[in-house]
C-alpha cells in the first residue's frame, strides 16, 4: 500500500525540523550581529564626525572673530589718525590765533594812549606808527574759518545689514547632484570633453569632482566593473577636457558632483560615451623569429634565429619531435590575446622581417601611427592581406601595400605596391600616421604630428586587411587605441573628392 505525500511518512520528523529551526535561528542571529555591529560603528562614527563638524565650526568662528577684531583695530585707527591730525590743524590754528590776538590788544592799548596825548607834538609821528603797524598786524592777516571740521559722522558704521547676515547664517546646505549635458558633451581626436549643469543656482560651490572609467559594456554604468574610477578633482568650471586617452575599450562612464567647503553632493546620473577607436595588438605568433615582440613594441634581435635553432636542437636531443606545433620558433600567445590573424599559418621567415596586427579591417575607417628608430637600416609600414606568404616582403607582391624607408647604403623614402616602387619627395617624420578607409580604397600615409599628407593609394580591396610592419637592424612603437584625428578627416575628404596625384600606385 502506497502512502500519500501528506501522510506522517513523508513529514519531516521532529530533529529535521529542529534543525531547520536552528538553521533559521543562527542566520537570524548572525543577521542582528552584524546589524549591532553596524550600529556601534555608527554610534562611533556619529562621535568623530560630531567632534569634527564642532571643531570646525568653533574653527570658522574664531577665523570670523579675528577677521572681526582686524576690522576693528584698523577702523580704530582710522580714527584716531583722522583725530590727531584734525587736532595738530586746529591747534596750529588756535596758536596762531591768540598769538595774533595779543599783538592786536597791544595796538589797541598804544593806540589809545597815544589819542590822550594828541596835544604832544610827536602826535602825528605816533599816529603815523600805529597806522602801519596796524597796516601789517596778524590780526588782520588771519583767516577766521577752521581749517577742518569737527564733524566725525564720516568714521560712523553701520552694521545693520551685517548683523541680519550674520543671523541668517546656517549650516551650509549638500549641493545638488549635477547634470550631464550630453548634447554639448563631445568625444573626437582621443579627447573627452564633458558638459554639465546645475539645477539649481548654487553660489557656495567651490569646485567638482569627476569621475572615469573605461567598460565595453554600452548603457548605464554597472555596479561591478573591472576598471576602477579614475578621479580628477579641483575642477573650477562646468566643463571639463581628457585629452591624449588611449581608447582601448568601446566605452567610457562618466559622473560628477558639487562640493563646497564642507561637504560634497552626490553624483550625477552616470553616462556612457561610446569612444569608438581602431584598437589591436601585435601578433607575436607568427611575427619574424628575428623581430622581439613585447606589447606594442618591435625590436630587431640579429640572434633570434640561431637560438630559436638551439632551442629545437636540445628538444631533438631530448626525443621530442619539433612538429610546428611544438615548434620553438612559435610563440605561446596570452590567453587574453586574440587568435592569430594568419590562422595558424607558419612565421614570417627569410628576409620578410614582418609583423601583422591581430585585428582585421573589413569596413569603415581605422587610424594608427607608428614611431621607429631612427637608426634602423629599413622600416616599413602599411597594411596586408592576411593570406600574405611567409617568404613575401611588404610591398613586394599584389597582397601588400606600404611606405619603405631605406637606411641602408642609400638613403630612399618610397610608396611599395605589388613590386613598384614610387619615391617620396617629402621629409621623413619621426612619427606616421596610417589611415585606412576599407570601402573607399583609401590608404594615407601622414606625418603624424603635422598631419602632413606624405602619400596616397587608391586601391580595390578584394578581401580583409591587416596593419603590417617590417623592421630590419631597428625598432619601432605602433600607438593603437586612436581615433582618426578631425584634421586627417577633413584631408580625406577633399582628397576622396579630387584625384590625388600621390595615388599613382594601385
Amino acid at each position: 500500500m502506497r502512502t500519500s505525500p501528506g501522510s506522517p511518512e513523508h513529514q519531516p520528523g521532529p530533529k529535521e525540523a529542529l534543525r531547520k529551526i536552528i538553521t533559521t535561528l543562527a542566520v537570524k542571529n548572525e543577521e542582528i550581529q552584524n546589524f549591532i555591529y553596524a550600529l556601534k560603528q555608527m554610534l562611533q562614527n556619529v562621535e568623530a564626525n560630531s567632534v569634527k563638524v564642532q571643531e570646525d565650526l568653533e574653527g570658522e568662528f574664531q577665523t570670523l572673530y579675528s577677521l572681526l577684531d582686524e576690522l576693528k583695530e584698523n577702523m580704530l585707527m582710522k580714527i584716531k589718525q583722522d583725530r590727531a591730525s584734525r587736532t595738530y590743524e586746529l591747534q596750529n590754528q588756535l596758536a596762531a590765533c591768540t598769538k595774533a590776538l595779543e599783538s592786536s590788544e597791544e595796538l589797541l592799548e598804544t593806540a589809545n594812549q597815544t589819542l590822550q596825548g594828541a596835544e604832544n607834538h610827536d602826535f602825528h609821528q605816533a599816529a603815523k606808527q600805529i597806522k602801519d603797524s596796524v597796516t601789517m598786524a596778524p590780526a588782520f592777516r588771519l583767516s577766521l574759518k577752521a581749517k577742518v571740521s569737527d564733524n566725525m559722522s564720516h568714521l560712523m558704521v553701520d552694521f545693520a545689514q551685517e548683523r541680519r547676515m550674520l543671523q541668517a547664517l546656517k549650516f551650509l546646505p549638500v549641493p545638488s547632484a549635477p547634470e550631464i549635458d550630453m548634447a554639448e558633451s563631445l568625444v573626437a581626436d582621443n579627447c573627452v570633453t564633458l558638459v554639465w549643469k546645475m539645477p539649481d543656482e548654487d553660489s557656495k560651490i567651490d569646485h567638482y569632482v569627476l569621475e572615469y572609467r573605461k567598460t565595453n559594456f554600452e548603457g548605464p554604468p554597472r555596479v561591478k566593473e573591472d576598471q576602477p574610477w579614475m578621479v580628477i578633482e579641483g575642477i573650477k568650471q562646468t566643463e571639463y577636457t581628457l585629452s591624449g586617452l588611449k581608447f582601448d575599450m568601446k566605452y567610457m562612464n562618466f559622473r560628477v558632483k558639487a562640493c563646497n567647503k564642507a561637504v560634497a553632493g552626490e553624483f550625477s546620473e552616470p553616462v556612457t560615451l561610446e569612444t569608438r577607436a581602431f584598437m589591436f595588438r601585435l601578433d607575436a605568433g607568427t611575427c619574424h623569429q628575428n623581430l622581439r615582440v613585447e606589447e606594442l613594441s618591435v625590436e630587431w634581435d640579429a640572434m633570434g634565429g640561431k637560438v630559436q635553432d638551439i632551442k629545437a636542437r636540445e628538444k631533438d636531443s631530448k626525443g621530442r619531435t619539433a612538429s610546428p606545433v611544438n615548434s620553438p620558433a612559435r610563440c605561446v600567445q596570452s590567453p587574453k590575446r586574440m587568435p592569430s590573424a594568419r590562422g595558424g599559418r607558419d612565421r614570417f621567415t627569410a628576409e620578410s622581417y614582418t609583423v601583422l596586427g591581430d585585428t582585421l579591417i573589413d569596413g569603415a575607417d581605422h587610424y594608427w601611427e607608428v614611431k621607429y628608430d631612427r637608426d634602423s637600416k629599413a622600416f616599413g609600414v602599411g597594411v596586408a592581406y592576411r593570406s600574405l606568404g611567409k617568404f613575401d616582403q611588404l610591398g613586394k607582391t599584389s597582397a601588400s601595400w606600404c611606405l619603405h624607408l631605406n637606411n641602408w647604403l642609400q638613403v630612399s623614402f618610397t610608396a611599395k605596391h605589388n613590386n613598384k616602387a614610387k619615391v617620396l619627395d617629402v621629409p621623413v617624420p619621426d612619427c606616421i600616421g596610417v589611415y585606412c578607409n576599407f570601402h573607399e580604397g583609401f590608404l594615407s600615409f601622414y606625418n603624424a604630428k603635422t598631419k602632413q599628407l606624405l602619400h596616397t593609394f587608391k586601391a580595390k580591396f578584394t578581401q580583409p586587411v591587416l596593419p603590417a610592419f617590417m623592421v630590419w637592424c631597428g625598432s619601432f612603437h605602433v600607438y593603437s587605441g586612436l581615433q582618426v584625428p578631425s584634421s586627417v578627416k577633413s584631408l580625406q575628404k577633399r582628397n576622396s573628392t579630387t584625384s590625388s596625384s600621390n595615388a599613382s600606385l594601385t
